[in-house]
């Protein structure tokens, strides 16, 4: 993937291994993105069926987590922090991991919902201040391309949480058990973070202020398709494996549907960095989200097999690649002050996640389906990748 920022000036310190700082980043975002919030997607059936939850309630449960992650994303971004950000990522870290496992000792939507907000926060700051330190340092070393090693964490930890319930549904565990499984496997990744991102005493890696982005006309088109994008995305991750469930002839494959997203989104930011490299970074963005669309029907319009890992496949293979495209194409089209632009990036995705599962769950109980949301889902999408192009053409 391309930057087209300078190349950060090499500082003094211990020389680390740039692979081993990228697969610090790995594994802090499969501990608070791929578990400590997506987690929720697998193990939302069974506590749902425990807890006799609408499917409006468990979409407020969902939106709860996104509006956490929005307020925690704009904080990290917008404000001066004290401290150093690797004392915030493994605070993170920690966070994620306790208020993951709690969600097993609670009752009550009044806590689950703060639970929920409070994880969401945890997990921006540690997206947040990982990439922020990890990619400083690996553009420092020279070694931006294993940013996409990083990236990969994300898939790497829906992958875990699926296999993590599986195994404990399979060996008759409730949902309970599945929430602090989760926090306890989460747990294990701040000991293992602090072993592979060392402090460094010679180098400033706290968070600063930013002034107003100078994007011009061709920022704001693509801030909006961003926010489109994630309503578009969401409404799948957070309700697939339900509508497999409630499918009889899917639930056999029911524990395979969420490692397909994971599996398939461990290489998506590397494969498509590689045709950002031919096509620039908003075509390819564009691209994504029209096959994600594609994935987004056929969650809900070819109820088969084959469809819904087709559908697996094309959410867990785009949804962390857009998310990637998007803020590097945002950095370079942002003149002066890139941070505030990604902040801003960062709270339209936010908004767009918030929206999807409420329009979602309470659609679903209104029409005893998720084809209508799914639909317009998709057509969001669509939407955004049509105002990306506009930007492109822009750009020509």
């Amino acid at each position: 993937m391309s930057d087209s920022s300078p190349t950060a000036p090499r500082v003094a310190g211990p020389r680390i291994a740039p692979r081993q700082l990228a697969l610090g980043g790995l594994v802090a975002l499969a501990a608070a993105m791929g578990i400590g919030r997506f987690i929720y997607t697998p193990i939302l059936p069974p506590m749902a069926e425990g807890l006799a939850l609408s499917k409006g309630e468990a979409g407020l449960i969902a939106s709860a987590n996104f509006l956490g992650y929005l307020l925690g994303a704009l904080l990290a971004a917008a404000s001066r922090l004290p401290g150093s950000a690797r004392a915030w990522l493994l605070g993170g870290l920690a966070g994620s991991a306790l208020t993951t496992g709690a969600m097993g000792w609670s009752d009550g939507m009044a806590l689950y919902l703060l639970l929920r907000l409070l994880g969401g926060v945890a997990s921006a700051f540690v997206l947040v201040f990982s990439s922020f330190l990890i990619l400083e340092r690996l553009s420092a070393a020279g070694r931006g391309g294993l940013s996409a090693l990083h990236f990969a964490g994300v898939g790497v930890g829906i992958a875990l949480s699926a296999l993590l319930t599986w195994a404990l549904e399979a060996g008759g565990a409730g949902w309970r058990e599945m929430w602090l499984g989760g926090g306890a496997l989460s747990l294990l990744a701040v000991a293992v973070v602090a072993a592979l991102v060392p402090a460094r005493r010679d180098e400033a890696e706290s968070a600063g202020s930013g002034g107003a982005p100078q994007g011009g006309p061709r920022l704001w088109p693509l801030i909006t398709a961003y926010g489109l994008f994630g309503f578009g995305y969401v409404i799948t991750a957070t309700f697939i494996v339900a509508i497999v469930r409630a499918t009889p002839k899917l639930e056999p494959v029911e524990p395979l549907v969420w490692l397909a997203v994971g599996l398939a989104g461990a290489p998506s930011v590397a494969a498509w960095s590689l045709l950002a490299r031919r096509l620039g970074e908003i075509p390819s963005f564009a691209i994504a989200c029209l096959v994600e669309a594609v994935g987004v029907l056929a969650s809900v319009l070819w109820l088969e097999v084959a469809g819904i890992f087709i559908a697996a496949a094309f959410l867990g293979g785009t949804f962390m690649a857009i998310t990637a495209l998007g803020l590097v194409a945002a950095r370079q089209l942002s003149r002066g002050h890139p941070r505030r632009a990604l902040g801003l990036m960062t709270a339209a995705f936010g908004l767009g996640q918030i929206i999807g599962p409420l329009v979602a769950g309470y659609g679903f109980d209104l029409t005893g389906s998720f084809t209508a949301p799914s639909l317009m889902a998709a057509l969001a999408l669509c939407i955004a990748a049509f105002l990306a192009a506009r930007v492109q053409r822009r750009s020509l």
